[in-house]
């Protein structure tokens, strides 16, 4: 029997997963009253860069970020680019909303982000085909039973949104430490080699953290735990 199912995440048009935790505490509530009506995205329209920062520029787009850690690294690297984040764990969304924030003082606010506390694919199919730079699937939740495989973000529906989106010369980015997503992520990839390009020479490029990828805390996680921790570049043909 396959691990592959029917349906994916573009069909099920449901959203699964935890969306609220532990309650937040009284700074995190505060931003989550206050700066995410001013940085999220609106709910209406074509979400392009002009729409979010009133310019063009080279637009990012992170697939459930967690709690941020990476968006953040990689808006305060490239403060002349654009950042589109989606998660639907509120919890998640908070301490997003400290990274940009700026950390408590740590650093200055990061006016290049913006945030949608929902489904990201509610976000993506309102960007226009060929906007995105780079888009990023980072740790999602591996569903590792094979009657879950439909939920995973690694599947045909979800990647053809992606690749549509993506400009020529585009990125796509995952990363992974579960050895089932890891088999499933490949073999849908191997789908898909006339829309990407694997960006890999030898085994180093996809068990080494790249230069720019900063680390997310569910990576940090699973290496304490002795995980293996696998990268993966495509670029959109």
């Amino acid at each position: 029997m396959t691990a592959y199912k029917s349906g994916d995440p573009t069909t099920l048009n449901r959203l699964y997963g935890r969306a609220k935790g532990k309650p937040l505490r009284a700074g995190q509530q505060d931003l989550v009253d206050t700066l995410l009506p001013q940085i999220a995205v609106p709910a209406d329209g074509d979400v392009t860069a002009e729409c979010l920062f009133g310019y063009d520029r080279p637009l990012h787009f992170e697939i459930g970020f967690g709690g941020g850690e990476h968006m953040a690294a990689r808006a305060d690297m490239l403060p002349d680019h654009g950042f589109i984040g989606a998660e639907p764990f509120i919890n998640g969304v908070a301490q997003a909303l400290v990274h940009v924030a700026g950390d408590h003082g740590a650093h200055p606010p990061l006016g290049n982000v913006r945030i949608h506390h929902g489904d990201a694919l509610e976000v993506l199919r309102r960007i226009p085909d060929g906007a995105l730079s780079f888009a990023y699937l980072l740790h999602p939740d591996p569903w590792p039973k094979a009657r879950h495989a439909k939920r995973r973000m690694m599947n045909d529906g979800p990647l053809d949104l992606i690749a549509a989106k993506l400009k020529p010369g585009g990125e796509f980015r995952f990363g992974t430490d579960h050895p089932v997503y890891l088999a499933h992520a490949l073999m849908v990839m191997r789908r898909r080699r006339a829309q990407f390009e694997w960006l890999a020479q030898d085994a180093r490029d996809f068990l080494v953290r790249p230069g720019g990828w900063p680390e997310t805390r569910y990576e940090a996680k699973a290496r304490a735990q002795g995980h293996e921790v696998w990268y993966f570049r495509y670029r959109r043909r």
